[in-house]
């Protein structure tokens, strides 16, 4: 792979996303479902609540960031990876190209990358101004790219292994909901009943709540950036290899 093959198939994506940009509705729609989970969880039930030591929203804030990274980085990127292979034919011009699968798969993940991180920036905004006291150390960031990029390599083997457009909603309630809810996002994964913590455990978003709320590195934190490095690596050899592999 030459060093910049790459750059046409990540910035065909920007250009595209900056059209979005001047629309009112891609704004709302990437803030207002966790808006809603703030205002309703944080300022609503939260007021007078403490978890693990903290209020309520200190908690939840960065909960709702790595709900947004998850949701914006992996649905923008499957569901264009699926209209353009599907229905606009755009994806075949990129297999066709003298760029290699792995350039493609990491211009459609830097792509997802910079959609996840936008729209949490946009929560942390607003998460500034519901708690001013909200403090973010360097895990919390380095959470937050390491589930951008894994949830856009997801995106992309989603965009690759469908194929109606309607499929992808079917692996967003299957996959991508039940992690939002049961992740750590809302409330602490250790009161779940035991029965089901093994299975919320195996789910990458659960580590990135996990790592984006510690202040210090510890055992728990270098276990789930294992475990989140781990998904990212395996998604991402996935999905060059389904881009390699394309044909249609």
């Amino acid at each position: 792979m030459r060093h910049l093959d790459w750059y046409p198939v990540f910035y065909r994506e920007m250009l595209l996303f900056r059209r979005k940009l001047l629309k009112l509705g891609y704004l709302f729609s990437a803030m207002v479902v966790p808006i809603i989970y703030l205002v309703t969880f944080g300022l609503g039930l939260g007021r007078n609540m403490k978890i693990q030591g903290a209020d309520y929203l200190t908690f939840l804030i960065p909960g709702l960031v790595a709900m947004s990274s998850m949701n914006n980085s992996y649905t923008w990127v499957a569901s264009a990876l699926n209209l353009n292979r599907l229905y606009f034919k755009t994806f075949q011009i990129f297999v066709q190209a003298p760029i290699s699968s792995s350039a493609i798969m990491i211009g459609e993940v830097l792509a997802g990358i910079a959609k996840g991180l936008f729209a949490s920036g946009l929560i942390l905004i607003v998460g500034f101004i519901a708690a001013p006291n909200l403090h973010l150390t360097w895990l919390f960031f380095l959470a937050l790219l390491l589930n951008c990029i894994l949830f856009s390599s997801l995106g992309v083997i989603v965009g690759m292994i469908t194929n109606t457009h309607e499929d992808i909603s079917t692996y967003n309630n299957f996959f991508i909901l039940p992690m939002a809810f049961f992740s750590g996002t809302f409330f602490p994964v250790d009161k779940m009943p035991a029965l089901l913590k093994w299975l919320i455990y195996l789910f990458p978003l659960t580590h990135t709540n996990i790592v984006i709320r510690q202040t210090v590195w510890n055992s728990a934190v270098s276990t789930s950036l294992l475990v989140l490095v781990l998904y990212a690596a395996v998604f991402f050899l996935i999905g060059s290899r389904l881009i390699k592999n394309y044909s249609e």
